[in-house]
């Protein structure tokens, strides 16, 4: 039986005891990840373009809240319309990429 390498390495002790042979958590996490990475961009595209939440939910044609919504990183419910409305607004284009996993 071999014995796990003593660590104090918070982020090392969390992976163990939370997500170290549970793929079930790892796909969680990842999940959590993109939604909070998707929330940060729109955030940093909109302050960039000097924008309120108002003012991008005007051009977008929803409302503040929606936009509010949308830059929390605990949403989940991005839809890819939204998105494309928000490039758009922000004169970007979206793009969406499949990913191998590693």
């Amino acid at each position: 039986m071999t014995k796990k390498k003593s660590t104090t390495d918070l982020i090392e002790i969390i992976h163990r005891r939370y997500f170290e042979g549970k793929p079930e958590r790892l796909a969680e996490l990842e999940e959590a990840r993109e939604s909070a990475r998707i929330a940060r961009t729109i955030y940093k595209l909109r302050t960039k373009a000097r924008l309120s939440h108002r003012e991008l939910a005007e051009l977008v044609g929803t409302s503040t809240s929606v936009i509010s919504r949308l830059e929390d990183a605990d949403y989940e419910g991005h839809s890819l319309t939204m998105l494309r409305r928000i490039a758009k607004a922000l004169n970007r284009r979206l793009e969406v990429r499949f990913l191998p996993l590693t």
